[in-house]
This record gives C-alpha cells, structure tokens and sequence, in this order.
C-alpha cells in the first residue's frame, strides 16, 4: 500500500512538473510588448548561437600582455542579458523564466534541423558539403553549451536582479543591471566556453576567452545602462507595471509567479 502510494505521488509530481512547463509558454496577455520582446530576444540568441564558433583577435598591447579573443556570438549575446534585466526589472522573475524556456525550445530545435542536415547524404551536384558541415557541425555543441550555461547564468543574472531591487527597493537601477550582469557573466562566461570548446581549443586560450569574454561583456552592459534605463522607463509607463518578486517561487520549472 506504500509502494502503491509512493509511486502515485511520484506520477503526480511528474505530471506536474509537466504541466508547469507547459504553462511557461501559455502567451501573458496583460501586456502589450512582453511578446514581441520575448521574440525577439530569442532570435538574437539563435543568431549567436549560429555565429559563435568564429573568433577574432584584439591587439590591446602593451596594455594588456596577450590578445583578447572574442567570439563572434560575443558582439549579440550580451544583449540577451539585457533583456533579462528588462523582463525582470518590468514584468518580473516569471517573465525572464518565460523568455529562457522559449529560447531553450527554440535552441533545441536549431541543434536538432542542424544536425539532421549535416548527416543527411547530399546530392550528388552538391560539392559544398565539407564545407557546410565545417559551419553547422558545431552548433549542436555550442548550442548545447549555451543551455548548460543558460541554467547557470541567465537564472542567477535574473534572480539577483530581482533580489537587488527588493534590496534597493526599487532605487538605483543601475546597481542592479550591472551588479546582475557581473554574477551572471561570469558563471555564464565560464561554463559556455569550457562546455563548447574544452578539447578543440587549448586550457589557455579558454582562459582568454573567458576573461576577455567576461570583461567585454561587463563593459557592454555598462555602456548600455542608459538605454537599458530609456527601455524600462519606458516600458513600466507603457505597461503600468513595476514588478516586485515578494512572494515569487525562483524554482526554473515553477508556473506562473
């Protein structure tokens, strides 16, 4: 009767645990601009996710005793955090958690196509082959780092903002954008790179992209707090909404607020 019991609970919890995930994309029609915000913000993640395995380098010496390397993603992604900071900030900790699970299904999606056309015998006219499989070959990983480092990352950025703003009371935006920004990048920073590209690139120059990463996202953000301000300010009197997360269930996989 025990065991009957047990596996009755376990059922239901996995029930429910599938039913809060559902709910997480259910449209919030209360607002006006969450959606198309939540859109786009998944498409610049597709997009970095697609770009990302190219690196560059930027001379800073005698400044700075090696190159920076940067990957290309790096010019979007910091851009992603922004607008988790916005989701936050305006409609609150459910509404980043909302935006992260569209981009985890949206990412899964392009790993999946990616992969099936990769494997996929081309024609026997197609002679760019090696050449597409060079390109596509390693989003599945990069993409599969970025979720890793989703979990990590986006959540941490967007729990301490929103522990900040209780904190500040809602004052002083920017300690909270650029505070939220510094946890989140570098658990982010770190994981991304040591799950995309441990093994096909060496320790050191993962140690470089990672401080150089974390540093030229930091500055980004930083650049970027006035527009930031101009977003929420604008938002919060388009929407009629300045979330506070008092009683909010921080948990990924928790439905609505």
């Amino acid at each position: 009767m025990h065991l009957k019991n047990t596996q009755v609970g376990e059922a239901g919890h996995r029930a429910q645990e599938s039913q809060n995930l559902v709910s997480l994309l259910k449209t919030d029609h209360r607002y006006k601009y969450l959606e198309a915000l939540i859109t786009l913000f998944v498409t610049i993640l597709l997009i970095s996710n697609i770009v990302a395995a190219k690196f560059f380098a930027i001379n800073l010496r005698p400044f700075i005793p090696f190159d920076f390397r940067i990957s290309c993603a790096q010019m979007l992604f910091p851009i992603t955090y922004i607008f988790a900071d916005v989701f936050t900030e305006v409609y609150g900790y459910s509404a980043s958690r909302r935006a992260i699970w569209y981009g985890f299904f949206a990412s899964f999606v392009l790993v999946a196509i990616s992969y099936i056309a990769v494997i996929i015998p081309p024609a026997p006219e197609y002679t760019d082959q090696v050449a597409f499989s060079t390109i596509f070959k390693p989003v599945g990983r990069i993409v599969l780092a970025s979720l890793v480092a989703y979990w990590c990352g986006e959540f941490a950025n967007s729990f301490t903002l929103a522990k900040l703003k209780l904190l500040t009371q809602g004052r002083y935006l920017w300690t909270r954008t650029i505070g939220s920004t510094i946890v989140g990048q570098a658990v982010d920073t770190t994981v991304v790179m040591f799950v995309a590209f441990y093994g096909l690139r060496p320790v050191s120059v993962l140690i470089q992209l990672i401080i150089s990463g974390y540093v030229i996202k930091v500055v980004y953000e930083t650049v970027m707090t006035p527009l930031t301000y101009a977003i929420v300010n604008f938002l919060k009197r388009a929407e009629g909404v300045d979330y506070f997360d008092y009683k909010t269930n921080f948990s990924p996989f928790a439905a609505g607020e």
